[in-house]
């Protein structure tokens, strides 16, 4: 598909957005949604047959055809069923004023009070204007000039007309029973004209045929042709006139059409069912006045489905004028003063009504059955474009939105397809475009839909269009922006997000809201995938696994609300729920990268407080997380030669680190860091879990570094034995932290404190006490 069609599709949705309060602006058979979607599609597939270069394939091609008609039959059914219908007089009404009136005048009538009726005619039109182009045999320059040259030359000659050859030049020359025929370039004309003239009518050009029929020098042809016009003679109807009182054009010529249609129309009929015509003759009967008789003839000729879907159409309007038409107790040009003497009475409203509802059912039945017909040529009746417009045909629109969504849902169409694009596409569109003149449609369908044609988009590299169509969701719009963003997972950077939230504002999408349902779906997304947090308790202390897609997936879920600082209340509330995670399993690294990506600001909030103080404890422990590193680092840096300045340099340094990591640690364990509340929520379990984790971790990371420093520093050892005091303090518990069964258990921490308190009796003595009391 050409790259410009999506934006072209994309602007004409932006204005007919603009206009989308207005109606009539939306419905105009010219420059309305639909109408201009059509043209879009005439347009690439003329641009796409003229293009030597063009990479088009002719199926790519089809199909857009198959879309660009579809959109006509959208503009040829949804005006009429989204204004009102403007009041007609009643068929009844008019012959009871003038039983003269034309079967033409009672035709529109008929067909102006049956809805069902007036729409299939509008099809049929449709269905006349996306035929084919006929065909036109070659030019002739006479009446069966080969049949006549050796008719005349046998008289001429008097050796006789050869064998089975026709002796006369009438029309009905073939007819007569006898086995002649024409001369065989004579024959293969005829039938060359017959199969022209069905392809004119099939077009609905019959004024076309009937100039045909005189070039070819047969009149008599042209008068069956004309035949099939109704009687109208506008002198003698009720019809409305222009205000300036000049008769027009056919005023003045009198009366048209063919006042004995009922006659005209069994002969073609019989003539169709006539086994002795050629096929050619037979169809071009049966398409002139189909019947359910003639059907099977008809439908000999029908190759694609538009064909079958044809002469269903034209079997139901001609069936449904002719039987209104004999209720009505026919005319005075259908049954002479008969016909006038023998008005039958008319039935009640109650009877009308359940006589058109019963041919409605018949009729919806009829055309149900082409959803299984077998075709010929071209795409089948099961094509997504066929089903499209019979589900428009039958007004079921919302169920083919549905069935297509289910669809997509089950993966039953192949997204690498040629034809997925366009499919996606114009049901895409076809969502907008009843959501604009204010049809209901499915909002899952819908939305499910828009999915399809977002992931379109995206893979042809059209994500500044995205934007616009979830805009256009109305009040799915956040949800379904939100969804294409989640989408992206780790494919957009921070840059690409940030312009991706600043394309929402651009289309009056609520950015807040767009970024928070991101960063929520995103979330969500992540902890349906990642392992929940209960089992043994991990490691920290252990090299920690490069992160896996989906916990950077949740690590960045939090730059959508770190953008704006309207947002900066949900990421604060969103960090502490990741933080948790990680911290929770372990992955220390990852919740620090966290805190690292947190706006300052977040620190500043103090509302509601329990939230507040959670952060604050964070930030509290990867500062000593941090100074314990620092620690490490510069007890590395002690090298064995060093001169005098440079190791007190040194030793200052690493017990000026050590002194500040000391009281953080301290200040810490003797606060409520991290402690849950009575409740037993999910909050106070991870709570928990993170203190049963990081407690023990730190008083043992505290005590080792105190006493691996006592060598430099002999008063840390006593440090780390007065340590033991606080771990045992009962107003901190502390050692109820050292309880879980898979973490760092207490007997650890005091296997530490035996090995420092023997390292107190290094200096000579045998009093354990003695160092503490130093």
């Amino acid at each position: 598909m050409s790259e410009s069609l999506y934006s072209a599709c994309a602007e004409v949705l932006s204005v007919c957005q603009a206009a989308k309060d207005d109606l009539a602006a939306l419905l105009d058979p010219s420059t309305g949604f639909a109408p201009r979607l059509r043209q879009l599609c005439r347009d690439q597939i003329t641009e796409a047959e003229n293009s030597a270069s063009s990479d088009v394939s002719q199926e790519e091609l089809d199909v857009l055809r198959m879309e660009a008609n579809t959109w006509g039959l959208l503009q040829a059914v949804m005006p009429a069923r989204k204004t009102e219908p403007e009041l007609h007089v009643h068929p009844r009404t008019l012959l009871a004023k003038n039983p003269y009136t034309p079967t033409s005048t009672l035709a529109q009538a008929i067909m102006h009070a049956s809805v069902l009726l007036t729409e299939l005619v509008v099809v049929r039109e449709w269905l006349h204007e996306t035929a084919p182009q006929p065909q036109h045999p070659e030019a002739t320059t006479g009446y069966w000039k080969f049949t006549k040259h050796n008719v005349m030359q046998a008289l001429r000659t008097g050796s006789g007309i050869r064998e089975g050859l026709v002796k006369e030049l009438d029309p009905d020359a073939m007819n007569r029973g006898d086995g002649r025929s024409l001369a065989a370039d004579d024959a293969g004309f005829e039938k060359s004209l017959a199969q022209a003239l069905y392809s004119f009518v099939r077009a609905g050009r019959l004024d076309e045929a009937v100039e045909l029929c005189r070039k070819a020098h047969q009149p008599w042809r042209a008068a069956s042709i004309r035949g099939s016009l109704l009687f109208q003679w506008r002198a003698i109807a009720n019809e409305q006139r222009d205000d300036d009182g000049i008769d027009d054009a056919e005023d003045a010529e009198g009366w048209q059409g063919n006042p004995r249609r009922k006659l005209w129309k069994s002969t073609c009929a019989r003539a169709a069912l006539n086994p002795n015509l050629p096929d050619p003759e037979r169809i071009l009967y049966a398409a002139l006045a189909p019947c359910p008789q003639t059907f099977s003839v008809l439908k000999s000729a029908c190759r694609t489905w538009e064909d079958h879907l044809w002469a269903q159409i034209s079997i139901l309007c001609e069936e449904k004028q002719t039987s209104d038409m004999v209720k009505l107790g026919g005319s005075f040009w259908d049954g002479g003063l008969a016909a006038l003497e023998n008005m039958p009475s008319p039935p009640s409203q109650e009877e009308d009504t359940a006589e058109e509802e019963e041919w409605e059912r018949e009729a919806t039945s009829t055309l149900e059955t082409l959803g299984s017909v077998h075709v010929e040529d071209g795409p089948p009746a099961d094509h997504a474009f066929h089903v499209s417009q019979l589900a428009i045909i039958l007004g079921r629109i919302s169920s083919l939105l549905e069935t297509f969504a289910a669809g997509l849902r089950d993966g039953n169409f192949d997204p690498e397809s040629s034809e997925y694009p366009t499919m996606t596409r114009f049901f895409a569109h076809l969502c907008l475009y009843l959501q604009m003149i204010d049809i209901s449609v499915p909002p899952l369908a819908t939305q499910v839909i828009l999915e399809a044609y977002l992931q379109v988009l995206e893979g042809a590299g059209q994500r500044e269009l995205i934007a616009m169509y979830a805009g256009a969701l109305g009040d799915n719009a956040v949800e379904r922006y939100a969804m294409f963003l989640t989408s992206l997972e780790l494919t957009a950077d921070i840059n690409e997000r940030r312009l991706a939230l600043t394309r929402a504002r651009e289309h009056g999408l609520d950015v807040h809201r767009v970024a928070v349902v991101t960063a929520e779906r995103t979330i969500d997304r992540a902890f349906e995938l990642l392992p929940q947090l209960k089992g043994p308790l991990p490691s920290v202390i252990a090299l920690q696994a490069t992160p896996s897609d989906i916990e950077l997936l949740l690590l960045r879920s939090i730059e959508w609300t770190t953008f704006e600082d309207g947002t900066f209340d949900t990421a604060l509330e969103q960090a502490t729920v990741i933080l948790r995670y990680f911290l929770g399993a372990g992955r220390v690294v990852l919740a620090k990268n966290l805190i690292e990506m947190l706006p300052r600001e977040l620190a500043s909030i103090d509302q509601p407080e329990e939230r507040a103080t959670e952060y604050l404890h964070y930030r509290q422990f990867f500062t000593i997380w941090d100074s314990l590193d620092r620690v490490v680092e510069c007890q590395s840096l002690e090298v064995s030669i060093m001169n005098r300045d440079t190791r007190a340099a040194w030793l200052s340094d690493y017990k000026g680190l050590i002194d500040q990591a000391y009281d953080a640690v301290v200040k810490l364990l003797t606060s409520d860091w991290m402690m849950p509340d009575e409740t037993g929520d999910r909050r106070s379990r991870e709570l928990m879990r993170i203190r049963q984790l990081y407690i023990p971790e730190l008083i043992l990371r505290l005590h080792v570094m105190l006493y691996a420093s006592r060598e430099h520093i002999p008063e840390n050892l006593k440090r780390a034995l007065e340590l033991s005091n606080i771990v045992a303090d009962s107003r901190y518990k502390l050692y109820d932290d050292f309880l879980h069964i898979d973490g760092r258990r207490l007997g650890e921490y005091l296997n530490a404190v035996r090995q420092a308190t023997i390292a107190g009796l290094e200096g000579g003595g045998s009093d354990p006490f003695k160092i503490i009391l130093s």
